[in-house]
């Protein structure tokens, strides 16, 4: 733990674009295809990260406030990250059950330890104030998602879908409208093509008409 506590520490990035995950977390990432199991490694890393920021709290070193606010940034963004893949999963009825299990065990634990940091007010706390309330709203938003029940977290997603939908199509100009449902028509023909192209190659195709009689043979 202690070494990976050191790696993730030298390689907290510095730069504005920053990516909130690791290189070899986004390959295990990458690898996780199943719901569930990305749920679960995201978990771990929300960990991971809150006892960085345990571990850089213990020591009183200079510039360690910058990597607590960037921690915290990341451990924020993992949450979410959380919560974008059980959304997904829900609203294409994917039982996650396991996953968010997962999450909501690691997120009851962390909560209370975020607090406490609070609480203690450590006298650098002003400058990643902001990062850590933040990382404590996002932990209880995301805890209480995690323990919503799947089906009416996936008809909340999907109402969010359809009014995200209408609010860009109230955006849209007329022409751009036109151009919408020219390529949806363009997609139902190409579809409809592919539909009676598929039945008739499924259709026997008939022997053409002869004079011979049967068992006769052409000479």
């Amino acid at each position: 733990m202690k070494t990976l506590l050191c790696c993730l520490l030298l390689a907290a990035p510095l730069a504005a674009q920053r990516d909130f995950l690791s290189a070899d977390e986004i390959d295990q990432i990458k690898e996780a295809q199943e719901p569930n199991l990305r749920l679960k490694l995201y978990a771990d890393f929300a960990r991971l990260r809150l006892d960085l920021v345990r571990n850089l709290l213990s020591k009183e070193k200079a510039g360690r406030s910058i990597l607590i606010h960037d921690t915290l940034d990341q451990y924020s963004k993992i949450l979410d990250a959380i919560d974008t893949v059980a959304d997904a999963a829900s609203a294409r009825k994917t039982d996650i059950s396991l996953g968010l299990a997962a999450v909501a065990a690691a997120e009851k634990e962390m909560l209370p330890i975020l607090k406490q940091i609070e609480e203690s007010k450590p006298k650098d706390l002003e400058r990643y104030e902001f990062a850590l309330t933040q990382a404590i709203e996002t932990t209880a938003d995301s805890l209480d998602l995690a323990k919503e029940d799947l089906g009416k977290r996936g008809s909340e997603v999907e109402q969010r879908q359809q009014q995200q939908r209408k609010a860009i199509e109230a955006q849209m100009t007329s022409i751009e409208k036109e151009g919408q449902q020219a390529d949806t028509d363009k997609q139902k023909a190409a579809a409809k093509e592919a539909e009676e192209k598929a039945a008739a190659d499924a259709t026997p195709k008939r022997k053409p008409p002869t004079l011979l009689r049967p068992g006769e043979k052409k000479k």
